[in-house]
């Protein structure tokens, strides 16, 4: 993570004086930017391009879970914690469907509200009172 901070900002900041803040050896820095991506790292990409991509098929309704099995179908294997924590990470979340509430109940025996104004609105033509 500091490696990277210091990668993203080489452009604003001197390396060395973001190596001294960050308390990190500048050979260190230069020996992390010439070593290849891990296998790893490289595995967990992967997935998170398939896991949008599956995510993105099921209008965004699949959850880790489903996902997980998916991905599985397809042949790929990692394991269930594995997908969550990189759908956790890249905060891809399943949509929710909202549950169905009735806001109105028009069978009831309560009594109507009287017409106190006692308001005609049936006119006789347009534009009369």
């Amino acid at each position: 993570m500091r490696y990277a901070f210091i990668q993203d900002h080489r452009e604003a900041f001197p390396v060395g004086l973001m190596c001294q803040v960050l308390e990190v050896g500048t050979s260190g820095f230069y020996a992390w930017l010439q070593r290849p991506e891990s296998l790893r790292s490289r595995k967990n990409r992967q997935f998170l391009v398939e896991s949008k991509a599956v995510h993105q098929r099921s209008r965004q309704t699949y959850g880790s879970p489903r996902v997980h099995a998916d991905l599985k179908a397809n042949g790929h294997t990692c394991g269930k914690h594995r997908v969550a924590r990189l759908m956790r990470t890249h905060r891809i979340v399943s949509q929710h469907r909202r549950k169905f509430k009735a806001t109105t109940n028009s069978k009831h025996t309560h009594p109507v509200a009287p017409n106190l104004l006692n308001r005609q609105f049936a006119v006789a033509a347009l534009n009369r009172w």
